[in-house]
């Protein structure tokens, strides 16, 4: 009798523990709302006409319209694909092949998305660091346990490359590998500069291939244990400052007792640096959620 009692109270405890969590779709992290763009490509590079794709809200991805010394190129990485009834996203790591005057050129992109914005057309001058054409991340006041995804991935044995649109793709030690990642920040500025304190960290790397992971959970780590996970970053993400320049975001250490006030969000084919990966890793996600415990904020907080 009495093991029958504590079997019922644990169900209880059970049951109470999932009520108290409650789980948010990120704004179109269903990939159900694409829109399309046609963009001609010079005639100079050969003048085909492209499908730009974009997912909506607060999503952005590699996929770009680039425009330097007059020329137009599309470069697309990240498509819907059809799964079941709906879509998904995919992401591939390309390498794409531009004729010019008689010249090949190589570039690698890594497909990836990510919570921001990309510059509508990206110019000569952010052709260097794709980073600077990024404003990266969102406001956001949430405080998730957890990011929860479906992803399937199809990671490449090879060695990989580096390839800045020049005419020789050179290969790099190592093997590039997925990723899935999640920041919280508590960011603020002074004197044109963008600081932020680290508040909450999530990251899962991709290092096989893999079928459909159905609700795969990336648990969030506060505070200083979200070091052991991702180093503090001062010169990759950056954001616009309040006179409207891009500068880096310099985060300068972990604090778990601050109110976050912006999320970045990136899954990607990748985690080498631009231009740099292996050309033919795939990384497909759906239905990115973010899950919260107890009087947790939640996305209706989110600006």
């Amino acid at each position: 009798m009495r093991t029958n009692r504590f079997l019922v109270i644990l169900f209880f405890v059970a049951l109470h523990a999932q009520a108290q969590e409650r789980i948010e779709m990120i704004p179109y992290g269903d990939f159900e709302s694409w829109t399309e763009k046609q963009i001609k490509e010079s005639a100079l590079i050969g003048g085909q006409t492209k499908t730009l794709y974009k997912i909506g809200g607060s999503w952005s991805s590699s996929n770009a319209h680039a425009r330097a010394l007059g020329v137009d190129k599309v470069s697309v990485s990240v498509t819907p694909e059809r799964r079941g009834e709906g879509y998904c996203c995919r992401m591939e790591s390309t390498l794409e092949s531009v004729k010019a005057i008689g010249i090949d050129f190589k570039a690698l992109a890594t497909g990836s998305i990510y919570t921001g914005k990309l510059l509508d057309v990206v110019g000569l001058k952010q052709s260097s660091d794709p980073n600077s054409a990024i404003d990266m991340g969102v406001p956001f006041t949430g405080r998730p346990s957890a990011l929860i995804l479906d992803y399937k991935a199809l990671i490449q044995d090879r060695t990989a490359v580096y390839a800045p649109a020049k005419t020789k793709v050179k290969k790099v030690a190592g093997h590039d590998k997925g990723h899935i990642t999640l920041i919280l920040q508590h960011r603020w500025e002074e004197n044109g500069h963008v600081y932020a304190y680290r508040v909450g960290t999530a990251v899962q790397t991709i290092d096989r291939t893999t079928e459909w992971r159905n609700d795969f959970r990336v648990p969030v780590v506060y505070g200083q244990a979200g070091a052991d996970l991702k180093e503090l970053s001062n010169n990759r993400h950056k954001t616009h400052n309040s006179e409207g320049k891009m500068v880096c975001i310099e985060e300068v250490g972990f604090r778990e007792d601050m109110a976050p006030t912006h999320l970045i969000v990136q899954i990607s084919a990748g985690s080498m640096p631009p231009f740099t990966g292996c050309p033919g890793n795939v990384v497909w996600c759906d239905n990115i959620r973010l899950a919260y415990t107890g009087d947790q904020s939640s996305l209706a907080h989110a600006k």
